[in-house]
This record gives structure tokens, sequence and C-alpha cells, in this order.
């Protein structure tokens, strides 16, 4: 067992995810639940998950005022989870770090550049710059807004190492094992290149949800993690 792998729970069914937990058992300590079962009960799951000691990740990706958000994440910490996203506008940190209070366990990272884009993506959204810049322009957004960490691709974490050290934390998603198709990923990585770069924990969600045997795969990552932490 690894916390420093966060299972991403993104499957339609509420159903679907707790047998999927169930499949995976004690391999599985960090869960991530994200948008597409929010509406099916998913804040119901990360209470349960948090009640059995489980780590839950809430991907929420927050983006409003800062007051709106300070009363959002107030909402969410009973929940007992130990990572919430955020994007990284200083406005909407403040309001998370507010709303968090002292819920100390609750970490809220911001979200930097998504795994899915490349710079064309980029440019299409108007932004000058080059990925790497913008991401360290984010994550010092971050840092001086008080976020714990960031979410980036782990082909930006050296240099968000390099820069900021242990002022943040990286949790990076776009993980794909050797020979693993990369779907919609463009900026992928395998686990251990990842933890070599310098992330702190992974995300990984098809790769095990969909593998044929969910646990095994799960145990092959999390035995890829220790290789490189040994």
């Amino acid at each position: 067992m690894s916390d420093r792998l966060i299972i991403a729970l993104d499957v339609p069914a509420l159903d679907e995810a707790r047998n999927l937990v169930n499949k995976i058992g004690d391999t599985g300590a960090f869960y991530k639940i994200g948008y597409q079962l929010f509406p099916l009960g998913g804040y119901d799951l990360a209470w349960d998950l948090a009640a059995a000691g489980k780590k839950v990740f809430i991907d929420a990706k927050l983006y409003d005022i800062g007051a709106t958000v300070e009363r959002g994440v107030a909402s969410l910490t009973p929940l007992g989870a130990h990572l919430l996203t955020v994007h990284a506008d200083t406005d909407t940190i403040k309001g998370a770090v507010a709303g968090r209070g002292d819920h100390q366990t609750l970490e809220i990272f911001a979200v930097t550049v998504l795994t899915s884009w490349d710079q064309d993506t980029v440019h299409a959204h108007g932004i000058d710059k080059a990925i790497l810049d913008l991401v360290l322009f984010r994550a010092e957004m971050a840092a001086e807004a008080g976020a714990d960490g960031v979410i980036a691709s782990a082909a930006e974490a050296k240099e968000i190492k390099a820069r900021f050290g242990d002022r943040l934390k990286i949790v990076t998603p776009g993980i794909r094992p050797q020979g693993v198709a990369a779907d919609d990923q463009k900026r992928v990585i395998t686990p251990g290149d990842a933890i070599r770069a310098g992330a702190d924990r992974l995300v990984v969600g098809r790769p095990i949800t969909k593998a044929p045997d969910p646990a095994a795969s799960a145990r092959e990552i999390v035995a890829q993690i220790n290789a490189v932490s040994l």
C-alpha cells in the first residue's frame, strides 16, 4: 500500500466505484473523486472512504470569487478529505485556504495547466507563454496565495521543485505505465519517471480501473513508485 498513488474513480456509477475499491483492497490508500461521481453520491462515497481510513482527493477544480469559494470549501471540510483542487487564481486560492479554517488535514492544491493541454491548446486560449513558463507563473501564484501544492505534469515537476522546493507539493496526473495508451492525455509519463522528476503523488485512473485485474495493476504501479523512492 502506498498513499503516493492516488487512484482516480472516474467511473459512471457509484456501485462501480465501490466495487473497484473492494477489488483493489489494501493496495488502494488514496482515491480521487471528481465531477462524474459528484451528482451520483460521490460526496457520500468520500465520507465512507475517509471513515474507512482511506485518503480522499476531491477533484472539484473550484474557480469563483474568493467569498464563494470560502463558503464552498467550508461546506466540504466535514467530509474528511485530504486534498481539494482549485484553479490557480489568487482570489480563489485565498478563499479556499480561508474556508479550510482549522481543518489542516485538508490540503489545497492549485491546478496549473491540464495534462490534456499541449502548446497549441495554450495558444488557442490566447496565452502567449510557453507551457513551462505558464505552469511556473501559476505555481508562483499558488505559493504566494497559500496553496499547499499544485497539480502539474511531471514534465514541469523538476522545474517546480527547483524553484519552490518544499513550499509546494506536486501531484501529477497523466501517468501511463509503459505500453499503455495515452487516451486523451497529451503530456504523459511513466510512474517511475514522474517520481524521479519530483512528483510527490501520482494520479492514475484508466490504467487501473479499466485493467482486467485492477488490484494487480495498482500493485505494479506502487512497486514502480517504491523502486524509485527507496
